[in-house]
């Protein structure tokens, strides 16, 4: 069974991702950002960013606060996701 992560530690953890997909470095080849090594390893890391907090805001005994920063985080990671492969 998988270990229970806090939704606090679950965003901190997403953000990070988010970070490390951003720090990517674009090959320097022929084919850029369309490199396809490049784009599965930040599709990934958003992957998990995504899985890691994609059930936050529809766990119950949470606040409001913390299911908002889940919204927004998941938010980033689309944000991310335009910004990085686009």
């Amino acid at each position: 069974m998988a270990k229970f992560i806090p939704a606090a530690e679950r965003i901190a953890r997403a953000r990070k991702l988010i970070q490390q997909a951003r720090s990517l470095p674009v090959p320097d080849g022929l084919l850029g950002k369309s490199d396809l090594t490049y784009v599965a390893s930040v599709k990934d890391l958003l992957r998990q960013a995504r899985d890691l907090v994609r059930f936050v805001p529809l766990t119950s005994g949470l606040t409001a606060e913390t299911k908002a920063e889940a919204n927004r985080v998941l938010e980033e990671i689309e944000q991310a996701n335009r910004d990085i492969l686009r």
